[in-house]
């Protein structure tokens, strides 16, 4: 868990997000959001989310090494070209 608000708080799921390509639309419609009453923020998720499942399961798999086990491509754990690889 990230130090911090996730840690504070407990944050362990994702329930819902937007996407934009303009930075300052996402960070106006954040600011409009937090101010927002908690049953006004409930509302937005359950009508995209109904049952609060965490949206980026799935997104990626990591080991308990802090490797991605799944990676399929020519790099090493430190992000290097292996050799012959091209």
């Amino acid at each position: 868990m990230v130090p911090g608000f996730t840690e504070k708080y407990n944050v362990n799921k994702l329930v819902y997000f937007e996407e934009t390509p303009d930075v300052r639309a996402a960070i106006a419609r954040e600011k409009e959001i937090k101010k927002w009453r908690r049953e006004k923020k409930n509302n937005l998720v359950v009508a995209v989310n109904p049952e609060w499942k965490d949206l980026s399961d799935g997104w990626f798999e990591i080991s308990p090494f802090g490797r991605d086990d799944k990676r399929n491509d020519d790099r090493d754990d430190n992000g290097a070209i292996r050799e012959g690889a091209v």
